[in-house]
């Protein structure tokens, strides 16, 4: 079981919008969404790209260049309706209107595109570039008459001039005028000074990154729009709901802290941000207390919230969704870096449909050098068994045949957890997160699973970035040990919404069952699950993730002996050996997930009598019914075709074998050259 934190998304070795990916089998096209928005299913076998990372617009061998900036790097004017950018020196300069002025690479003022017509080019300048009245919503761009109104695929209204719409505002305000020869400024990597080297080294453990580059690195710097072309020009509704962020954090370090905080501020537009409540999760640090208050109260929107005890990431996002006043809820980590743009293409998806729960593409920032990485596009959150979070591209021969273009929605079986934006009222009927779970781990599997079986969707939007620092390890404590808690909490999500499906979990998290963990009182998630008339974890299977291998049973069918071509049956009660027939039901078994070899309820087990092989009402958690086969059958070489007991009280290893002279069958000490002890069943599911 992978008890790390989520994995980070596979950077891209190249500039956004470009992104190449492998190929693979597949079984599953992609599918549409309810409002129309393209279901970006990746399949089973697809392969994702593989490749060195580097910072975004780096050239092998030449300082990385950030996306956007003019040829001396320098941050421009290009800025949606009323936007500040910086010129050249790092002044801070007024954004302009679509079809105002923008700057040269000189910083001279110059003549702006026609409205909706604006563009960048390969070296970031604004240029006219698109059709008259050309607009988009995330998912199409529909061509209209100049002027005139269209329509997206998710039947939005959407033009150039469209009343009561406005172009996504990529504002990037800052207090006071940027360094652009600053440490990381522009998102750039920073080396260490040789002399630093020691220094940077032990002070790595109070955040698990590069924590003295952090601290020299300005709190509201400049990185690169990373958007895939098109997205600066995407339509959104001049009445967004107003959200409140939710930052918990816990002994952060001061200054990612702190550009987290500037990073939202900076670039989101004012009149939708109702508060930033950063919830200090009991901090022990003297300078989140005191320090923290006075650096803040510059901010009328920001507001603190103190826990007077630890409760953990999931309770203390609870704390603050429970004071929050915004329509939306937008949960952000406390090591992050909002890209310009980001919020808005969020609150559209929530405000089309108030179950959509929207995520941005969350990109890299290098723990070791803090450079703002873009990330492949055409990626999405799923998970492995036994619920491994990760990332997987969509295959390439699926975005040609749906024509998915960078900047459509994609359907996203499972989010990362820490970075998204939810209707607030939505968020409460779920339930918000269970609050049995503890401390951090099992919450993403356990929202996604609710939101997608209880009527709501989860969306990627590639035109929303953020920046994510990933961290290999935690640096806070964890009140049990952290795999003890991450275990416990995703054993609770299995029992609550994997139905039948629980067994795939318990089977690839074996030693949950000899441990015979505590999940604690489900009773009252239960109760909610059927309140909410959520749907089967079935439905969830065929209709959001069908490429997720998910076999209810490791084999099945005849269970046939290799030497004598015979096969086990059941007769009544007991355990009989016959010539093989595919149509008597009595010779059918299961392998189960649980390791038990099943004919409806009753289990093969070895009985009282030493070496003897009987029936036994099945018990999921008993080792004594227990058996191991092809990749289980591990203890000794050779044995792979063998059936071996785990039962406590045998010689070990013990083996299933058949007499060859009166057709019984028994347990013996195992012998990789008997074929009597060698069976195959019907089909394999696995392995």
């Amino acid at each position: 079981m992978n008890l790390a934190s989520p994995a980070a998304p596979r950077r891209g070795p190249h500039s956004a919008g470009n992104a190449t990916m492998g190929h693979g089998k597949h079984k599953e096209l992609a599918d549409k969404s309810s409002d129309g928005a393209h279901a970006a299913t990746a399949t089973a076998g697809a392969t994702a790209m593989g490749g060195r990372s580097r910072t975004l617009g780096a050239t092998p061998g030449a300082a990385p260049g950030p996306a956007g900036p003019g040829l001396d790097r320098h941050e421009q004017a290009g800025a949606a309706p009323g936007a500040a950018g910086t010129d050249q020196d790092g002044h801070e300069q007024a954004g302009a209107a679509p079809g105002a002025a923008g700057t040269d690479q000189d910083g001279h003022e110059q003549a702006g595109a026609a409205p909706g017509a604006a563009g960048t080019d390969q070296d970031g300048h604004e240029q006219a570039g698109a059709a008259p009245g050309v607009a988009g919503t995330g998912q199409e761009q529909a061509e209209a008459a100049p002027g005139a109104a269209g329509t997206g695929r998710d039947g939005q209204e959407q033009a150039g001039s469209s009343p009561g719409m406005h172009r996504v505002l990529s504002m990037d305000a800052t207090l006071a005028p940027r360094d652009p020869r600053a440490p990381g400024q522009f998102g750039h990597p920073v080396a260490v000074p040789d002399e630093k080297q020691e220094e940077a080294k032990s002070r790595w453990k109070e955040g698990n990154f590069n924590v003295y580059l952090s601290d020299l690195i300005p709190v509201d710097r400049a990185i690169a729009d990373t958007r895939p072309a098109g997205c600066s020009e995407q339509q959104v509704h001049n009445d967004l709901p107003t959200t409140s962020i939710i930052m918990c954090f816990v002994d952060e370090v001061w200054s990612a802290l702190l550009r987290s905080v500037h990073s939202v501020l900076s670039r989101s537009p004012p009149h939708l941000i109702e508060e930033l409540i950063l919830v200090d999760d009991f901090s022990t640090k003297e300078y989140l207390k005191e320090q923290l208050d006075t650096y803040m109260s510059r901010f009328p929107k920001v507001k603190i919230l103190r826990l007077k005890e630890r409760h953990g990431l999931i309770r203390a996002r609870l704390a603050g969704a429970e004071i929050a006043k915004g329509a939306v809820l937008t949960f952000l980590d406390s090591h992050v870096e909002c890209n310009v743009g980001w919020l808005e293409p969020l609150l559209e998806r929530v405000r089309l449909r108030r179950a959509k729960v929207a995520c941005p593409v969350i990109e890299v920032i290098s723990d070791k050098d803090m450079s703002y990485m873009t990330v492949d596009n055409f990626q999405r959150g799923i998970f492995t068994w036994p619920m491994n979070f990760g990332w997987k591209q969509i295959p390439q021969e699926v975005i040609e045949k749906n024509k998915i273009k960078e900047t459509d929605i994609i359907r996203c079986p499972v989010m990362a957890g820490g970075l998204f934006s939810i209707d607030k009222k939505y968020f409460f009927e779920l339930g918000m997160y269970d609050p049995g779970l503890d401390v951090w781990g099992g919450e993403n599997m356990e929202i996604s699973f609710k939101v997608w079986m209880c009527g709501g969707e989860i969306e990627i939007v590639p035109c929303s970035r953020v920046g994510h620092i990933f961290r290999n390890d935690n640096p806070y404590s964890f009140p049990k040990d952290r795999v003890r808690t991450v275990e416990r909490n995703l054993a609770r999500v299995a029992e609550v919404w994997l139905d039948e499906y629980k067994e795939l979990f318990y089977g690839h998290a074996y030693h949950l069952l000899l441990k015979n963990v505590d999940v604690g009182d489900l009773t009252q998630q239960i109760q909610l699950r059927k309140k909410l008339q959520c749907k089967s974890f079935r439905w969830y299977l065929e209709n959001v993730y069908p490429d997720l291998e998910a076999p209810l049973v490791k084999a099945s069918g005849l269970l046939v002996n290799v030497a004598l071509a015979g096969c086990i049956a059941v007769e009544g009660s007991t355990l009989a050996f016959e010539e093989c027939d595919v149509n008597n039901t009595n010779q059918k078994f299961n392998y189960t997930w649980l390791r038990l070899i099943q004919h409806r309820e009753l289990c093969l087990a070895p009985s009282a009598v030493v070496g003897a092989v009987g029936l036994r009402h099945c018990q999921g958690r008993s080792r004594s019914l227990a058996w191991l086969h092809r990749s289980l059958a591990t203890v000794q070489p050779g044995l792979t075709d063998h059936i071996i007991s785990e039962h406590q009280h045998l010689p070990q290893p013990a083996c299933l074998e058949v007499d060859p002279s009166y057709k019984a069958l028994r347990v013996k000490a195992c012998d990789s050259t008997n074929p009597y002890q060698k069976w195959q069943f019907g089909t394999y599911h696995v392995d």
